[in-house]
């Protein structure tokens, strides 16, 4: 037992021994590494050190420049505001000196620049005061709103009562001084408003103030624009001036297509003015400028019609842009939309056309003036045509409180936008291209496979054009229409709304050179040309995308921004197509009512067309006043030789109805 023990002894000595030494090794293990990150933390120190004093020097050698200049920035962030405003006054102030020098050297050449800088000082006042003050300003006129809804219910049947007495009184007069023709497009209009009453979707939730007060502002344009003197000028100018503007597509076309260019009239001629139009819709809308003007335009329809602020700006788009284009501007609202808000979008796209299309068709040789005016007139139109076609019948959603905001386009620069708007006419040049291929084409063959048919009965005249005159004359006629120019509208509207409006103006083009060369009215008992009101009230007629072609267009682009709106767009957009078809007509009723056209052909036509014929023609003002530009234009009364221009039976014929004395029908 003894000796064991001492082994025992022994061995935990010997295990004291090793732990003792394991700890001294261990001790000695971390005393080695601490030194070794002491050493590594002393290194790094020394090099951050070495790193600062290198910024320190490198910022001492920067120097008394680089200073003033950092100085310089933090004035220029601290004063960003009044170094801008000093800036836009400078710009400004030299702007207003530019414009009193022209003024001074000619008033009459700078009248244009001088109304659009008074123009675009009262917007910029009109959007400083509504964005600053618009909480006071619908305070202050709280008071009369109250007190005009109280005062409603007897006060509109006041206004109706006195509509009707003025328009009873202006009809009376207008007849007398102009002749009877306006009343035929006045009876159309209340025959186009009933025909969509009778065939609206809810007839007895009809809200009349839309329908009533968007013919009201058809008329008081066409009023403005077409009666007159000022208004008139006015858009005539800007049709000048939009002629002139589309003049410098040439340029690009004549550099990529050779100097004659223009021998393929269509190709290289109208479809380029699609391509530089675009291209500066593009920009104007990347800078901000289309969507103020159709917010301001959509305002004034949502405070006269009391429609939505959605169908409102899209109205007002589709005034500048495309039916496609337009509803972009509110897509982040259209899920939200009613259906009758929808229709109203579908709608105010057939009734109008795009600003790019818009100068092809001015290139054909129609009116630029009233081509602007339908445009303008249209979008009232529509809204007053959808809202009797489907009334409301659902709350929306969207009102003027929840803050509308338009969309914008992804360009990020005008140079990028310039290039989008060119890139993004392809599609659209293509489009016309192959639509105008494919409808005419068919077209000939549709019209020789009637040919045959009707030669199967005698009747080889037999065509397309034909059938849709017959089937569109009636309303042509409604719309205020000469009746025997009606057959020939009627057709125009048939190619407008089974091919597309561009095959309907390019026909309708033809028959104005027509007229303008002059000849003979009839050939082979085909008319050749119309009068210059049918043509007045054709263009009207025709200024819209209500087509077949053009409703696949707008199931497709609609369904693609919208897709929780499939169902509904589907649904709706046959009656869309009529309502905007009808929209096109109650605007050129409202042409037809105020139109007064100067004399159409010149004189010795016009009187050797009128007395030529197997009857005596009636008296009318243009073939008075023509018979006295005859006898007024002689300068000897005393000796009248029949010849040059007159025939014998244009003098025959005034001496019977100006009953002149004998020295100048003897």
């Amino acid at each position: 037992q003894n000796n064991s023990e001492g082994v025992d002894v022994i061995k935990l000595k010997d295990l004291r021994d090793n732990s003792q030494k394991i700890n001294n090794s261990q001790s000695k293990n971390t005393v080695h590494t601490n030194q070794e990150d002491e050493y590594i933390n002393i290194e790094s120190d020394l090099r951050e050190n070495k790193h600062d004093s290198v910024d320190d020097e490198q910022l001492r050698l920067k120097g008394h420049l680089e200073k003033k200049y950092d100085k310089a920035c933090e004035f220029f962030k601290k004063h960003k505001t009044r170094i801008h405003y000093v800036i836009y006054g400078i710009l400004i102030t030299a702007y207003l000196a530019v414009l009193i020098a022209a003024c001074s050297l000619n008033f009459q050449r700078a009248l244009p620049l001088f109304i659009i800088t008074v123009l675009a000082i009262f917007f910029i006042c009109w959007d400083f005061l509504i964005a600053k003050y618009e909480e006071r300003i619908a305070v202050f006129f709280s008071p009369g709103e109250r007190y005009l809804e109280k005062q409603w219910f007897w006060l509109k049947w006041v206004l109706c009562a006195a509509l009707i007495i003025t328009i009873i009184c202006w009809l009376i007069f207008d007849t007398a001084k102009h002749g009877s023709r306006q009343l035929i497009s006045f009876g159309g209009l209340l025959f186009y408003v009933l025909l969509m009453f009778i065939f609206s979707k809810y007839p007895a939730r009809v809200a009349w103030r839309p329908v009533f007060s968007g013919i009201g502002m058809q008329f008081i344009l066409g009023l403005l624009i077409l009666r007159t003197e000022v208004g008139f000028d006015v858009f005539n100018w800007i049709g000048i001036q939009m002629q002139t503007f589309l003049e410098y597509s040439d340029t690009g076309a004549k550099f990529v297509f050779g100097e004659k260019y223009m021998d393929h009239f269509f190709a290289f001629k109208v479809l380029p003015i699609v391509v530089f139009f675009s291209t500066v819709m593009s920009m104007l809308y990347h800078v901000g400028f289309m969507q103020w003007l159709a917010g301001k335009v959509g305002w004034i329809m949502q405070i006269f019609m009391g429609t939505t602020p959605v169908e409102s700006l899209v109205a007002a788009g589709n005034i500048f842009v495309g039916q496609t284009e337009s509803p972009l501007l509110v897509q982040p609202y259209l899920p939200y939309i009613t259906r009758s808000e929808l229709h109203a979008i579908m709608t105010a796209g057939f009734s109008t056309i795009a600003g790019s299309v818009l100068g092809a068709y001015i290139s054909f040789g129609v009116s630029a003036s009233h081509l602007l005016t339908a445009s303008v007139m249209s979008a009232p139109a529509s809204l007053a045509t959808s809202k009797l076609f489907w009334p409301e019948t659902e709350k929306p959603t969207i009102t003027l409180r929840s803050g509308l905001q338009m969309a914008k386009r992804e360009s990020k620069n005008l140079l990028e936008a310039a290039s989008q708007g060119a890139s993004n006419s392809i599609l659209l040049v293509a489009n016309i291209a192959v639509n105008l291929i494919s409808f005419l084409s068919l077209l000939a063959f549709l019209d020789s496979a009637l040919s045959w048919v009707g030669n199967l009965f005698d009747y080889p005249q037999l065509n397309f054009e034909n059938i849709c005159a017959y089937v569109f004359m009636p309303f042509s006629f409604m719309m205020g229409v000469d009746w025997e120019d009606s057959f020939t509208v009627g057709g125009l509207l048939g190619y407008k709304t089974f091919f597309n409006e561009f095959v309907a103006y390019e026909r309708l083009s033809k028959i104005i050179h027509n007229r303008e060369k002059g000849g003979s009215m009839y050939i082979n008992g085909v008319k050749q040309y119309m009068t210059v009101r049918s043509e007045v009230i054709a263009t009207y007629a025709l200024c819209g995308f209500a087509n077949f072609g053009s409703l696949g267009l707008v199931i497709g682009g609609l369904t693609s921004i919208a897709p929780s709106k499939k169902k509904e767009i589907a649904g709706g957009a046959l009656r869309a197509m009529i309502a905007g078809t009808v929209a096109s007509f109650m605007t050129a009723c409202v042409a037809g009512m105020l139109t007064v056209p100067g004399l159409e052909v010149p004189c010795h036509i016009f009187l050797g067309n009128a007395f030529n014929s197997t009857d005596f023609p009636d008296n009318s003002t243009e073939l008075v006043e023509c018979c006295q530009q005859l006898f007024t234009s002689v300068e000897n009364p005393q000796e009248i030789y029949p010849g040059g221009n007159y025939s014998l039976s244009s003098w025959k014929g005034c001496c019977q109805i100006l009953h002149q004395p004998a020295l100048h029908c003897t």
